[in-house]
């Protein structure tokens, strides 16, 4: 009984870190990892090992790096500001309130902003707020796929 609680409580962590690897506010990709470490731990490791668990982990390390750099990249190859990059940060943030819409438009608009504030022209404000926000895109979409990634190594080491 106390097992299939753990199962239970390892499948919505995975869950909840799928949302968390689209949402910002939520700490997707170690949610994954840590649901697969709880549920491989509740199996007392007899289907998913250490090589798994560290595959795993390597993978998730991959997941926050491209999280952290993607967005400055994007931002970076068009001549960002830091102020940009808080902008961007920020309106991500805010973005969190309007549900899609505001998660879509937020980092442009705040990256946006932040380069107007710094004193550049509109055109050059716009071209920043795309790169910013094609580097989120591209840095999320990379973390949706390695979460998928990590989802289908767990379930083959668990059912094989």
């Amino acid at each position: 009984m106390l097992q299939t609680i753990w199962f239970i409580l390892a499948a919505v962590m995975i869950v909840a870190g799928f949302a968390g690897a689209i949402l910002p506010a939520l700490p997707g990709v170690p949610l994954v990892f840590g649901g697969m470490l709880l549920a491989a731990w509740a199996d007392h490791f007899q289907h998913v090992g250490v090589v798994t668990l560290i595959v795993l982990g390597v993978l998730s390390a991959i997941a926050l790096l491209i999280d952290f750099v993607a967005g400055m990249l994007g931002a970076k190859r068009v001549g960002a500001s830091p102020r940009a990059l808080w902008g961007a940060t920020l309106g991500t943030l805010v973005g969190l309130f309007f549900g899609i819409p505001g998660l879509l438009l937020g980092p442009f608009i705040g990256a946006l902003a932040g380069e107007l504030t710094a004193g550049s022209k509109v055109d050059h404000a716009t071209r920043v707020g795309i790169g910013t926000w094609l580097g989120l895109l591209f840095g999320t979409l990379a973390k949706v796929a390695l979460c998928f990634t990590m989802l289908g190594i767990f379930l083959v080491a668990f059912v094989i």
